[in-house]
């Protein structure tokens, strides 16, 4: 019976050591999966930061492409404000006189704008959302790439309907998305060419499509499934005025349009030329994205 009893105390003891390794195991499992838990979080947070910083950088760096055009661009009004003041004051007569001053006041209205969307571009703010004419952001970049675009022999043709609606968007990110497609294009026509500015708005979808060809280069079709990578560039490096090369500008395109719910497509043939494609919401899709969004949750 003692026998008994101590083979019975060595399994209870046994069992007890068991049930404290097995105890053991756990937590020191659950620690472990809290710890990996928490190093994720923070990896997570860290690429947020890192992302948002990448997007500032991206902006400025926009904005920093366009100082030297905006720079002849008020070199230009203030040559056209001295000349038409000159004029008005060497003739005398009413009618000259206010000719002049009408031509001033229409370039320093021009410079006006030019600031006012500079200054507005440069802003460090959060994506806000709001009903935004997308023909008058377009309007607003060809006011600081017009000159550019002139220069180097691109010709604009623009196919517009009359009564667009508005889509929900952010202003300032679309201009950048805008601006690194037409820089783009401007690149691929090297002599100069036609670029063509279409919107149409698909009813069915409530979707608005806006359509930037180019008649230039072209992308060959080995590349053109890359050309959205980071850092992927199908270009040397910068061109003479300081602008691309970088791989950045069309994956932060892509971002972009997927934050607005909307889709970037591209088509390009070599030698033909290269078309892009953003399709964006009108406020009416995005209201109903909205609306079943919160039914999900």
């Amino acid at each position: 019976m003692s026998d008994n009893l101590t083979n019975n105390c060595r399994l209870e003891i046994v069992d007890s050591i068991e049930q404290d390794r097995s105890t053991d195991s756990v937590e020191n499992k659950e620690s472990t999966q809290t710890a990996e838990s928490e190093r994720i979080d923070e990896l997570n947070r860290r690429i947020e930061i890192l992302s948002e910083r990448l997007s500032q950088s991206q902006r400025l760096s926009a904005i920093g492409e366009l100082t030297s055009t905006t720079v002849h661009e008020f070199n230009n009004i203030l040559t056209t404000i001295i000349n038409y003041a000159k004029l008005g004051m060497r003739h005398v007569d009413k009618t000259s006189q206010k000719n002049a001053f009408e031509k001033i006041l229409t370039v320093a209205n021009r410079a006006a704008k030019v600031a006012t969307t500079i200054l507005a571009a440069a802003k460090n703010r959060k994506q806000s959302l709001e009903p935004t004419n997308l023909i008058t952001l377009v309007d607003d970049v060809m006011l600081l790439l017009g000159r550019e675009l002139n220069k180097y022999k691109i010709v604009i043709e623009r196919y517009f309907p009359q009564n667009a609606p508005e889509i929900m968007a952010d202003g300032n990110q679309i201009q950048q998305v805008l601006i690194n497609l037409l820089v783009n294009a401007r690149q691929a026509m090297k002599n100069g060419g036609r670029l063509i500015l279409k919107i149409i708005h698909d009813e069915e979808n409530e979707m608005l499509d806006l359509t930037i060809r180019d008649y230039g280069c072209g992308i060959d079709e080995n590349e053109l499934p890359h050309i959205f990578d980071r850092f992927y560039s199908t270009k040397s490096g910068p061109d003479e005025t300081g602008k691309g090369g970088t791989g950045l500008g069309l994956a932060a395109c892509k971002e972009i349009i997927e934050q607005h719910k909307g889709v970037i497509r591209v088509e390009s043939k070599l030698g033909k030329g290269t078309a892009f494609t953003l399709k964006l919401p009108t406020v009416i899709r995005a209201k109903l994205i909205e609306l079943q969004q919160e039914k999900e949750n």
